[in-house]
């Protein structure tokens, strides 16, 4: 499987997880949210790990940045969380999926070629995200203010893009199993030391139990294969396409969730998914 055929497959896990996310965080705490599906994601890549045999060292400079990697991720889960809390979806998932902006501009950084398609594709995503946030109207709505909920979601954009890089750096200087199970391994740990000092809550309730289980397991697998396309060749598709997430999460909560879509929001996330899909190609 290549990089963007991966990337697709955590696209569809990270939707389901996205949409759930929404409609749990309005009943259950956001902690126990984190707690359950962190733990069921580590235990979920533990299991793989073991049973397939890929457990083995890793070089110093791999363990670093996997280490490094799940900090980030814990920063990106929790804004990702608490912008889903506030809500509305329609929203959230366009400026979180923005995340491959910050991929193009890090390869121009490093010297890497980026065409004018490119930079136009980038301009279209930028264009399309900003309408969606800019076309909220919360006033018929009990939605909290945006202006926070936009800052929630573009510290999850900016920390996701710093997970998969260092992540996929990793796994390309060792095994991406033993190096995703560092990361979650680090992940979980540092939720664990949060909700420890804050004394925060980590029982969602058996109601809430099923559905963070799966998510969990479907937060597992996106995540390995990002990061497991480290080891590719155009590694940086896989982060790319999965931030088409966002356009199945606005559709199944749009379906699910009864949340309204203007027509001119639709046109700014067609236009944002557009330059996403145009950069994955």
């Amino acid at each position: 499987m290549n990089a963007l055929a991966l990337g697709l497959v955590a696209a569809l896990c990270w939707g389901f997880h996205d949409v759930c996310a929404r409609f749990l965080s309005q009943k259950t705490a956001v902690s126990a949210c984190i707690f359950t599906v962190l733990l069921t994601g580590l235990l979920f890549h533990t299991g793989l790990t073991v049973a397939t045999g890929t457990l083995q060292t890793m070089p110093a400079p791999a363990i670093f940045r996997a280490l490094a990697a799940g900090f980030f991720f814990v920063v990106a889960t929790f804004g990702l969380y608490y912008a889903f809390q506030r809500g509305p979806v329609r929203l959230v998932a366009p400026l979180i999926a923005a995340y491959p902006i910050l991929s193009v501009s890090w390869a121009a950084f490093q010297g890497v070629p980026v065409s004018g398609l490119q930079w136009l594709a980038v301009i279209a995503i930028v264009v399309g995200v900003s309408a969606v946030a800019i076309l909220s109207d919360n006033s018929a709505e009990k939605d909290p203010p945006i202006g926070p909920t936009i800052l929630f979601a573009v510290i999850a954009a900016i920390a996701f893009a710093c997970t998969f890089a260092l992540g996929q750096s990793a796994a390309a200087l060792s095994h991406d199993m033993p190096s995703t199970l560092v990361t979650r391994l680090v992940s979980f740990a540092l939720v664990v030391g949060i909700v420890a000092i804050l004394k925060l809550p980590i029982w969602p309730g058996k109601q809430a139990l099923p559905w963070l289980l799966a998510m969990g397991i479907a937060d597992g697998i996106a995540l390995m294969c990002v990061l497991s396309a480290g080891a590719l060749p155009n590694a940086k598709y896989a982060a790319v396409s999965s931030s088409l997430f966002g356009m199945l999460t606005i559709v199944l909560a749009w379906m699910f969730l009864k949340e309204r879509m203007t027509l001119p929001q639709w046109a700014g996330c067609a236009v944002a998914f557009a330059g996403v899909g145009y950069l994955a190609l």
